[in-house]
């Protein structure tokens, strides 16, 4: 049963590929180009309460997103930031950074806080084709 963490982030609408402790999605609202949610799919509601064998699984599933964001859009950095201030359950929101601008799916992405922390509470308005499409990418990139 999915927790409410993974519902607010619209699962499985939104879900790229789900291992066995993680859900990696795309984020709703994309703060920069390819922006994700990494939740865990444990209700665990601190780091410590992650099971070992999720940790273990992390570097697993961190490799993946990061290989699958850096061939389709070259990021310049990764930020992971476990915030968990509304949404209780273990996640973090994994945000690429550029430091120059980036094209997709008829939209222009500016990284306007780069090289300062990201600011999560402005994001691109994408409508629901672009979203789509954004998802559809990235879902044909993900490794099998």
């Amino acid at each position: 049963m999915a927790h409410d963490t993974l519902l607010k982030f619209n699962y499985p609408a939104t879900l790229l590929h789900e291992y066995r402790h993680w859900a990696v999605l795309l984020r709703p609202k994309q703060v920069t180009l390819g922006s994700l949610v990494l939740a865990c799919t444990e209700d665990a509601t601190s780091m410590a309460d992650v099971t070992p064998a999720a940790f273990a699984e992390l570097k697993t599933v961190t490799a993946d997103l990061e290989n699958t964001l850096r061939a389709a859009f070259a990021y310049d950095k990764i930020n992971y930031i476990c915030l968990m201030m509304v949404d209780k359950q273990v996640h973090f929101h994994v945000l690429p950074r550029y430091a120059a601008p980036r094209s997709c799916c008829g939209q222009t992405f500016v990284d306007a806080k780069w090289p300062t922390p990201p600011d999560v509470t402005h994001a691109v308005d994408l409508n629901d084709a672009q979203f789509a499409e954004l998802l559809a990418l990235l879902r044909s990139r993900w490794p099998r």
